[in-house]
């Protein structure tokens, strides 16, 4: 099993950044992907951001393009999410989580327990 703990939630003014961590704690790290989700009040999870086992390769939704980058380092056992220009509809609990097989909630295997953003307009 992997266990995995975010981190680095917090409020935030429109405009603003956050940087969320992920640790990572099991099998070895450096053998998956990894990828952020989130979820809103009264929404379902939605994928967010993915980056390959090695770092090499980075996919990310439409909404967070250009604003939000994912990466890892794998001798911290760590994945990270820079959030920058927040908007409100920003505002969700962020999750990470394995990434097999298949890229978004479908290729999710083991998740962490969330962290919480809120930006104010």
């Amino acid at each position: 099993q992997v266990q995995l703990v975010e981190s680095g939630g917090g409020l935030v003014q429109a405009g603003g950044s956050l940087r969320l961590a992920c640790a990572a704690s099991g099998r070895t790290f450096s053998n998956y992907a990894m990828g952020w989700f989130r979820q809103a009040p009264g929404k379902e999870r939605e994928f967010v951001a993915h980056i390959t086992w090695n770092g090499g390769t980075t996919t990310y939704a439409d909404s967070v393009k250009g604003r939000f980058t994912i990466s890892r380092d794998n001798a911290k056992n760590t994945v990270y999410l820079q959030m920058n220009s927040l908007k409100p509809e920003d505002r969700a609990v962020y999750y990470c989580a394995t990434q097999r097989f298949a890229i978004g909630i479908r290729g999710a295997e083991y998740w962490g327990q969330g962290t919480q953003v809120s930006v104010s307009s």
